[in-house]
């Protein structure tokens, strides 16, 4: 890998962003809503819940190369570039002991799905869930971010174009999870209501998992461990 950032970093970073709440309940309520309306166009859930999919994954790849290049400007022009991992150590630090803070007062939720939700009503096709996800990604960027922050300052060492394969494969992981609710959709492995019914039940115990894993992150790049 590069300068201290490890595999082992950049795949617990994609992790920690993929059990975000926030897009994993956008993903159900849209796959509920074309079941509701189209329970008999099974196929259609795999068609919309790949372009929800893909259209999320190519709008945070160029956020991805957005922020390395912001990260690259900041560097030049200011005087922090020798204290860069202790800067993005601490970050994941209270990034995380936030979430953990929201889970011993009662749990996360997601309040970008009731502003979206007559949009979510009305996907009928690939090409409209492809449009919801380009959608979902910006109002959703404030509450997914972190990771990403922490990975591309990591990543700012390197010429643009070389961070690529970085961001290629972090971004696998973050969509990951939505990959595999449209699978098991498609396949009849599950219902979209048990789906839906777990993810109410666990929401908070996702958001708890994501910021034990920035937590420690956190830890490991400040004192450089690894």
């Amino acid at each position: 890998m590069i300068g201290s950032l490890t595999l082992k970093e950049l795949i617990s970073l994609g992790i920690a962003d993929s059990v975000n709440p926030c897009t994993l309940g956008v993903m159900t309520v849209m796959l509920i809503a074309i079941l509701t309306y189209n329970p008999e166009k099974r196929k259609r859930v795999l068609s919309s819940g790949m372009a929800f999919t893909g259209s999320v994954y190519f709008m945070y790849l160029f956020y991805g190369l957005a922020a390395v290049k912001f990260w690259q400007v900041i560097k030049v022009f200011t005087i922090i570039s020798p204290y860069l991992y202790k800067i993005l150590g601490i970050s994941a630090i209270i990034l995380g002991a936030k979430d953990i803070y929201e889970f011993i007062k009662g749990g996360a939720s997601c309040s970008v799905i009731p502003l979206i939700n007559n949009q979510l009503q009305k996907i009928a096709s690939p090409g409209g869930a492809a449009v919801l996800g380009a959608l979902v990604s910006v109002f959703l960027l404030p509450c997914t971010i972190g990771p990403y922050v922490i990975l591309t300052g990591m990543l700012s060492i390197l010429q643009l174009i070389n961070t690529l394969p970085y961001l290629l494969f972090y971004n696998v992981i973050f969509v990951l999870p939505m990959v595999m609710i449209t699978l098991i959709v498609y396949l009849g492995l599950s219902t979209i209501d048990d789906i839906s019914l777990w993810q109410a039940k666990n929401m908070k115990y996702l958001n708890l998992t994501a910021g034990v894993i920035m937590a420690i992150l956190g830890v490991i790049i400040f004192m450089g461990l690894l």
